[in-house]
């Protein structure tokens, strides 16, 4: 199989389960093809990943069990390094350090990239690891200028494969910045209506 995704996440049970649910004819068409697919980010999966302000980052600890976590910034927090690579500034949350503990003994990852006001998701499946302070080089690379937070470390991210997923289920969401945008346009011209009736005054009306 060569599309890098899937020659990970279809193991030979998940096959088994998509014969029996009739849809390994149609995933099974990127078997055999003679180039790899979906491991090197182009153009369109590094112009999604700079648009998101946050992204769920799974890892798996020592007793087997996964832990998901949310990580948030400025949009464009997460950095794409190159067509392999991507990495952010890990910022000081709740102090927990379950996923950075994780990586210490495991450092596969599984990443959601959401964009609910479009309705697109992006699966992306890497080895991470922690970059120290001492780092300086690679954390001001990560950084995001003018933000205001305590960086603790970076995390550099190794892509291993990604893929797009439907819109079916995803409900859309929308920031307030979106909703702002959306609305700046009305709210001028309510503001633009109203200074009209005010200069016209009650004997006008």
């Amino acid at each position: 199989m060569t599309h890098r995704f899937a020659d990970i996440a279809f193991t030979p049970t998940v096959k088994k389960v998509q014969e029996r649910q009739g849809s390994r004819a149609a995933y099974s068409r990127n078997e055999g093809v003679a180039e790899p697919l979906n491991h090197h980010l182009t153009e369109a999966e590094a112009q999604f990943i700079a648009a998101r302000d946050s992204l769920y980052m799974a890892s798996v600890g020592e007793t087997g069990w996964p832990y998901i976590q949310h990580r948030g910034g400025p949009a464009g927090f997460v950095r794409v390094l190159d067509a392999q690579t991507i990495g952010f500034a890990d910022y000081r949350g709740n102090r927990q350090y379950i996923s950075v503990g994780n990586l210490l003994t495991d450092d596969r990852v599984s990443l959601f990239f959401m964009d609910y006001a479009n309705r697109t998701r992006l699966k992306l499946l890497g080895h991470a690891r922690a970059v120290d302070p001492e780092d300086r080089a690679t954390l001001e690379r990560l950084a995001v200028p003018g933000y205001r937070a305590t960086i603790e470390r970076g995390i550099v991210i190794t892509v291993e494969g990604f893929d797009w997923n439907c819109p079916q289920h995803i409900t859309q969401r929308f920031t307030l910045d979106d909703v702002q945008r959306a609305t700046a346009p009305l709210l001028s011209r309510i503001a633009e209506l109203e200074a009209q009736l005010q200069h016209k005054g009650p004997s006008d009306a």
